[in-house]
């Protein structure tokens, strides 16, 4: 789960702090001009949306925080099904994020200052329908096939080998849980931006004991990573692992009705980039295995799947992001090929301070072409 910011925003941000709860506010008449785009002004109390109702289609939403934390947003389908995001918005900074909503109905638009909790909502509708891009252009229509080939191929995996991490962690055989700790996770943080389009499952999976919601219990991979790496096997264990594996199945037989387009593979791929920006840079996503660099090659291997399906679109529209994306995901792949040890990578806390710096580089490096590929596969 995505929830800190990165290195290049923390000197700047204020402390984050536990959001209060606030009324979204946006004009209730509003209704956005055809093609053009929403404005948003988020603040560490408000989420002002410029308009309320929008035809059904690609929305572009323009993100502006005019507060003094880190911000999101996010546009919510029933159920918070994520259907778009932009995370790590610093003060003071614009960000844009263009979604396609093909289907009208009800959803929801939020802030997160601070980028925890369930941030400032407001209602947002969206009328008439459109199809959508894979249904109405044969190369996005293979992009999205290609990806959701990817998907399922991770899915087929991550159900394996989280079944055998269970039986493992069940078993009580400690370290051999432990060796498979890692590897497991690698085939969820590859797919997070799907499994984050289905509610609760994402946080009962991956959630961190460090963004827990009051009163929300701890489980997932997280949970038995404390009891592994930290406190021991615990008398509840067995029962963490029994509910880890009932939802990554729940979660594997989702993923197979989910119909993607091409906007959710290209907002899919800067997401994962985030991934790494928010919680892998800065060592807190996997706090006591400490096997971050795990997670930060699966977010870069999940990205890359998800631009490898759009590089038809991309080479035939702007072969000059191709290069800029081949260049920068080459930059950081060689960051990750110097840690690594045996069939896996050192411990995040081997890194030394340099080290960590020139990888929030190379991630940023990555981060500013990624950001164009949405608006590119949009035109």
């Amino acid at each position: 789960m995505r929830k800190t910011p990165s290195l290049a925003v923390l000197a700047g941000a204020a402390m984050l702090v536990t959001l209060a709860a606030c009324d979204s506010k946006s004009d209730p008449a509003g209704a956005a001009a055809d093609g053009g785009p929403i404005k948003v002004e988020a603040s560490d109390t408000a989420c002002t949306v410029s308009a309320t109702t929008a035809n059904a289609g690609n929305l572009t939403f323009e993100i502006t925080n005019k507060g003094t934390k880190v911000t999101e947003f996010y546009l919510y389908a029933e159920g918070d099904r994520i259907m778009g995001e932009v995370e790590n918005i610093a003060p003071g900074l614009n960000r844009r994020l263009i979604v396609e909503v093909a289907d009208a109905g009800k959803y929801q638009t939020a802030c997160k200052p601070g980028m925890s909790g369930n941030g400032i909502r407001g209602d947002f509708t969206v009328t008439g329908g459109a199809p959508k891009q894979g249904d109405a252009n044969a190369q996005k229509a293979q992009a999205t096939k290609s990806y959701a080939d990817y998907i399922a191929n991770n899915t087929t995996a991550l159900e394996e080998e989280t079944g055998k991490f269970v039986d493992l962690v069940k078993a009580g055989k400690v370290d051999d849980a432990k060796a498979a700790y890692a590897r497991t996770r690698t085939y969820y943080e590859r797919i997070e931006p799907v499994a984050e389009k289905f509610g609760e499952l994402d946080p009962a999976i991956d959630v961190r004991e460090a963004d827990l919601e009051p009163g929300q219990q701890f489980t997932g991979f997280h949970r038995l990573e404390k009891d592994l790496f930290k406190t021991g096997l615990q008398a509840d264990s067995p029962q963490i692992a029994d509910k880890l594996l009932s939802d990554v199945k729940e979660l594997v037989a989702k993923t197979k009705t989910l119909q993607l387009t091409a906007l959710d593979l290209a907002n899919g791929a800067k997401g994962l980039l985030d991934e790494v920006a928010t919680g892998k840079i800065t060592g807190e996503e996997e706090t006591f295995s400490h096997t971050d660099l795990w997670d930060f090659q699966a977010n870069v291997d999940g990205s890359k799947g998800a631009i490898t399906a759009l590089r038809p679109i991309l080479q035939a529209k702007d072969p000059a992001l191709v290069s800029t994306l081949d260049t920068q995901f080459a930059n950081v792949q060689s960051l990750l090929d110097k840690q690594r040890a045996g069939d896996g990578f050192k411990l995040y806390t081997d890194l030394s301070q340099d080290q960590v710096k020139e990888f929030a580089s190379a991630v940023d490096a990555l981060g500013e072409p990624l950001s164009k590929v949405a608006e590119v596969v949009s035109k």
